[in-house]
């Protein structure tokens, strides 16, 4: 009679223990649930956002635990589900077997993968920026990249899918959908001059520029470099990117000339704005750009267009397209203004360590 007695409450000992161990496993659960909620919330008000929209926790019902028998709870599941700046939700799964007299396991699953970050490419289309989009999409593990083009000729040619947005930058309700949801933006819109029709370099002279109606340096460099900012702002954007070019400190650099747009002076003052935006930035003002191959180099950064009275004043599109990915992944490398180019190939180390690139900077624009 003892001995029955001792093995029932032996039984009724370790079905507690294991109930103990399914409340420690979701509360551990919950506990990680909300440190990623108040690191998002955290993010958000180091920009100057701070309203939460809405958070509520959900918890599936637990199979009933009978005693002493050996438990048996095939699933268990708790879903943290919050709006914040309608970002995505994200969801942890708890799978627990356990038995009274076998060995207790537990394993944890998150449905959702928390260190994946969604990243807008805009002016997906152009050369700089369809290496960007293609980094991105090679990089499935860490990014889900989507991209803003102006055309649908432009999508077709980057083989875009449902990732790639139609867009007008130079209207904010047009890039609306493309940017909420979003963890980063990446900008590389610019405005591009178009040579006059008829000159002929074998008759000497320089040729002639324009821009077209709508696609003024004004309009796209900072109207429409604004209206991403303000929109990314809006929506709780964690970081922005921003490729400008060398050069603006000069009110007189012939770029400025070209179509009489005065292309620097807009792109400056779009890259003072998004500085004093409150969100974490990385401006990135790229020398003369190269279509070579990326990878090769040791990359030069600097300020104030000290570069461009060096030898070293240009940088292959594609060292300007990893840059702007690693920008992502540093805090280095947030609050950040500087010049980039590269020394020649073959000169120099090719650069590796972005963390230590991005430590040289001290320029905050």
């Amino acid at each position: 009679m003892a001995t029955e007695q001792a093995a029932t409450a032996a039984e009724e000992v370790e079905a507690a223990a294991a109930v103990v161990e399914v409340v420690v496993v979701v509360v551990v659960v919950v506990v990680v649930a909300v440190a990623a909620m108040l690191r998002e919330i955290h993010s958000s008000s180091n920009t100057g956002w701070t309203k939460v929209t809405s958070f509520h926790i959900t918890m599936a019902t637990v199979t009933r635990v009978p005693f002493p028998n050996p438990i048996s709870i095939a699933t268990h599941k708790c879903s943290l589900v919050h709006s914040i700046s309608r970002s995505r939700v994200p969801e942890f799964s708890v799978i627990l077997s356990l038995k009274a007299k076998n060995l207790r396991r537990f394993s944890v699953v998150a449905m959702a993968d928390l260190s994946k970050s969604t990243v807008l490419v805009t002016g997906a289309g152009g050369r700089t920026g369809q290496i960007v989009y293609k980094k991105l999409k090679e990089r499935s593990d860490q990014y889900a990249a989507r991209g803003l083009v102006r055309t649908q000729e432009s999508k077709e040619k980057i083989n875009g899918a449902d990732d790639v947005y139609i867009g007008d930058i130079r209207t904010a309700e047009s890039i609306a959908p493309a940017i909420q949801g979003i963890d980063a933006l990446i900008i590389l819109t610019s405005a591009v001059p178009k040579m006059k029709p008829g000159f002929d370099p074998a008759k000497g002279g320089r040729p002639e520029f324009y821009f077209e109606d709508g696609t003024y340096p004004e309009q796209v460099d900072w109207i429409g470099q604004k209206n991403q900012i303000d929109s990314a702002k809006a929506a709780g954007v964690k970081q922005i990117v921003l490729v400008g070019s060398m050069g603006g400190t000069d009110p007189n650099h012939p770029l400025n000339s070209l179509g009489n747009g005065n292309i620097l002076v807009w792109k400056r003052k779009a890259e003072q704005y998004l500085a004093e935006s409150g969100i974490p930035y990385t401006i990135i003002r790229a020398g003369g750009l190269q279509d070579k191959e990326g990878g090769l180099r040791e990359l030069l950064v600097g300020k104030d267009d000290e570069l461009l009275k060096t030898e070293t004043r240009t940088i292959a599109r594609a060292d300007v397209a990893e840059v702007c990915i690693q920008a992502l992944n540093f805090e280095e490398a947030k609050f950040k203004a500087f010049d980039l180019a590269s020394k020649p190939e073959g000169t120099g180390t090719a650069t590796k360590d972005f963390k230590a690139l991005f430590s040289q900077i001290t320029t905050r624009f």
